[in-house]
């Protein structure tokens, strides 16, 4: 049984490894019509690359995709679509050395054990950020067909290094996570955030951080309990993002130290619609949608490739020794899994949708 696969009626299948010849996806079910162009999945792409700046790697792939299949003159066939980008600047020499000596928080280890040391073990392989590539391709499909139910999904940064983000509400987070390198609507956190970046990657260092995603307009209904609830879904696909380690709904784990009187959303009318006072619950009660918007927090982790010396295991020896990470990494990846982030809540939602049968299988655009 495989794992590569996300989704059931909107269905996304992962390929592709790090230091291969490229990273892609497969998404069937994708309705027939939609209308798409390599433009439209270029600019999502571009938002996940590398820049020149204090927090990126050093490896600066072009990252242009190329749409093989399931596209026709510019609009969805109902076929599987198929995209790939190809990798062209990668240096894998330094991957040699370090085969049998699994780096500290990365998967090396585990898929060393699990796959009999067959795994492709250069720049973490099957396990490297650089396969949320195809992640981001499917999203930008899926985020299209959001568009034309008016759902839209929005991540940015809240912390990074402990600096948490104030922030006012969902619009002033649209209209300043924009002016910040790090992708934070509070431009004074942002300002100390890249400090704390800057201050660990200088100690050879590194930093992780919080992410928050809002889906806005989501109707009522989405989510199929008991075992395919809403937010077992969408945690399910942010667990397939490398370095995430929580995941969080509406009020998330403070609920543990609330009354129910404080917790509990009261329902009103406003506009003939059943809204909530508040929203404790991020959209979600029951696994189900409840027309609020859809609120979760997601941690990522420090980036586990640092310069400083750590201690290792030489499986081939069965020794401890001492290992040096070298090569180029990202001293915070938290901005570059803004739009990663926003595509597996896109996905999810569309599978669902789809479920409730409020996607038809041919759009009229």
């Amino acid at each position: 049984m495989s794992g590569d696969s996300l989704g059931e009626m909107f269905r996304v299948t992962s390929f592709g490894e790090s230091h291969g010849r490229g990273v892609g996806v497969v998404v069937e079910g994708c309705p027939a019509g939609l209308e798409i162009s390599v433009e439209m999945i270029q600019k999502e792409l571009d938002r996940r690359r590398a820049v020149q700046n204090l927090y990126s790697t050093q490896r600066m792939e072009e990252d242009r995709v190329e749409i093989v299949s399931g596209v026709f003159n510019g609009f969805t066939t109902g076929a599987p679509v198929c995209m790939i980008v190809w990798n062209r600047e990668f240096d894998s020499k330094s991957y040699d050395s370090i085969r049998f000596t699994p780096r500290p928080g990365h998967a090396d280890y585990t898929a060393y054990m699990k796959y009999g040391g067959f795994n492709d073990y250069r720049g973490g392989g099957r396990f490297s950020g650089r396969i949320t590539v195809g992640f981001v391709m499917a999203g930008a499909l899926a985020k299209r067909i959001l568009s034309i139910l008016n759902i839209e999904v929005i991540a940015y940064t809240v912390e990074i290094a402990g600096i948490r983000a104030k922030i006012k509400d969902i619009f002033e987070a649209k209209e300043n996570m924009r002016k910040s390198i790090v992708g934070c609507p509070d431009l004074e956190a942002s300002k100390k955030m890249i400090e704390a970046i800057s201050s660990a990657k200088e100690d050879g260092d590194s930093v992780g951080g919080v992410i928050e995603c809002v889906a806005l307009n989501v109707p009522v209904g989405l989510g199929e309990p008991v075992f395919k609830t809403l937010e077992g879904e969408l945690a399910r696909a942010f667990y397939a993002i490398p370095g995430v380690k929580g995941v969080e709904f509406g009020a998330g784990f403070d609920v543990a130290k609330m009354r129910g009187s404080e917790n509990n959303d009261q329902y009103i009318l406003k506009g003939g619609k059943v809204l909530t006072k508040t929203n404790n619950c991020g959209g979600i009660l029951g696994g189900i949608s409840n027309g609020m918007p859809i609120v979760c927090r997601v941690a990522v982790k420090p980036p586990s490739s640092i310069s400083r010396e750590q201690d290792t295991v030489d499986l081939a020896r069965m020794e401890e020794v001492k290992l040096k990470v070298v090569g180029r990494h990202d001293a915070c990846i938290v901005p570059r899994a803004l739009p990663v982030v926003e595509s597996m809540m896109a996905i999810v939602l569309v599978d669902n949708a789809m479920k409730t049968g409020i996607v038809p299988r041919v759009l009229k655009t």
